[in-house]
């Protein structure tokens, strides 16, 4: 297909392929004449993963090349794929260091729970984050508070991850991975108050 073509199947506009073409973030096509060049599925589905990255993750793009750099890696291990996709952080994000109890708490609820993670893995970072600012709140929460939520999580996951199961292609899988995972985060919020309102309905006879 023409850029042109590429541009109308992915919603980007030419301007911003060239771009991506110039910062290397997407291979170049085959050139087929002066000044154009013929482009395959492949480049639109690496097309649509650079857009969920910047787009929807917030990445830049020099972060965004790195992760693409690493999917290429390692495109026939998923749970390293996914971990690369999934756990990049927005540049400016989890800068700060959260304290020692909070991040000895977040290691207690995940032996707890039984899960295996990385040891840098930037969510552990905003759980204790979010711990020590409660406790500065002056509200008493624990990692034995968190376990009921995780197990929550966990049968979130479950479901996150069956949906990957409609294609075996690495990009598409990374693409859809990310797209769920932040797009489906507030709607998951707004169930949440949605679920408290009734169940506040219910224990207060309204």
């Amino acid at each position: 297909m023409r850029i042109s073509e590429l541009s109308r199947r992915s919603g980007a506009p030419v301007a911003t392929i060239k771009y991506y073409l110039r910062e290397r973030l997407l291979p170049p096509g085959e050139t087929t004449a002066a000044n154009q060049a013929e482009y395959g599925e492949h480049h639109l589905r690496r097309l649509r993963l650079i857009r969920a990255l910047v787009g929807v993750r917030g990445l830049s793009v020099s972060a965004a090349k790195e992760v693409l750099s690493g999917v290429s890696e390692h495109a026939t291990d998923m749970h390293q794929m996914l971990g690369l996709v999934l756990g990049a952080v927005p540049a400016g994000k989890g800068e700060a260091e959260p304290a020692p109890e909070a991040r000895a708490e977040v290691d207690e609820l995940l032996a707890a729970a039984g899960w295996k993670v990385t040891e840098d893995a930037p969510a552990k970072r905003v759980i204790a984050e979010n711990l020590s600012t409660l406790r500065s709140l002056g509200v008493e929460v624990d990692w034995h508070t968190l376990l009921p939520y995780a197990r929550l999580a966990h049968e979130t996951a479950v479901l996150d991850l069956d949906q990957l199961r409609h294609t075996d292609d690495p990009l598409e899988q990374a693409e859809r991975a990310l797209v769920l995972t932040v797009l489906l985060e507030p709607v998951l919020m707004a169930l949440r108050r949605l679920a408290q309102e009734d169940e506040s309905a219910r224990r207060h006879g309204v």
